[in-house]
């Protein structure tokens, strides 16, 4: 299984190599973001883990690009960069996990390994969930309510897909972090407040039934009122 590491850190890179390989990965390396992309662009990756400050493109335009081109490869970012917004503006360009310096080996592999496991599985029907007037189609990733089409980014449309599958229930932020994120919650961050609110405005805002409800001091649930 093969790994794109993108560090322009030598002794950060060097760790990470060897780590991985001792794991019984296969690794490439690239030290800025316009290599790392012309190798993905012509290789097949199980993932990509990349830095975020890089020469060339950096971490959060190197994802941006590689999704333009429709590039599906799990990304981890790495970065020094602990800020909520960083961490949102990582997920809005297309990254799957976020992974903040300094780190133990052992949790960059939990990491790996989870992604990578994840990016082995194929769905082979298609399959739709149906809730309230809400249609989303998990093959084609389109979403509409009421017949009109929605447009959601990527973690948008994960975060409604995990409320959809448990309409009814209250989800605890930790809950919503682990499932849709794959983090453990960091009381110091709203992320998972900021992306209920972008679900809210594009689900409920023109809608007279009001579907994404808050249960205070015990998270969110999707049900009608």
């Amino acid at each position: 299984m093969k790994i794109l590491v993108v560090e322009d850190e030598p002794k950060t890179l060097q760790a990470i190599q060897q780590g991985l390989e001792e794991s019984q990965f296969e690794v490439d390396v690239a030290y800025d973001g316009l290599i790392a992309k012309r190798l993905a662009m012509k290789t097949t990756y199980a993932l990509i883990i990349t830095d975020v400050i890089l020469p060339g493109l950096n971490g959060f335009e190197l994802v941006n690009e590689l999704r333009q081109h429709g590039l599906t490869t799990p990304v981890l970012l790495l970065t020094a960069l602990g800020e909520t917004e960083d961490k949102i503006k990582g997920f809005d360009a297309g990254a799957d996990q976020y992974l903040t310096k300094p780190f133990q080996f052992a949790e960059l592999l939990a990491r790996v390994r989870s992604l990578t496991k994840r990016s082995t599985l194929v769905t082979m029907t298609a399959q739709t969930l149906r809730y309230a007037g809400i249609e989303m189609n998990l093959d084609a990733k389109t979403v509409s309510r009421d017949g009109r089409l929605i447009d959601l980014t990527a973690r948008e449309f994960a975060l409604l897909e995990y409320l959809m599958r448990n309409q009814g229930r209250v989800l605890s932020k930790p809950d919503i972090a682990e499932r849709v994120w794959d983090i453990n919650f960091d009381t110091g961050t709203n992320v998972v407040e900021v992306y209920i609110n972008y679900l809210r405005k594009k689900i409920d805002r023109d809608f007279p039934t009001k579907l994404i409800h808050t249960q205070f001091g015990m998270g969110y649930v999707l049900k009608e009122e």
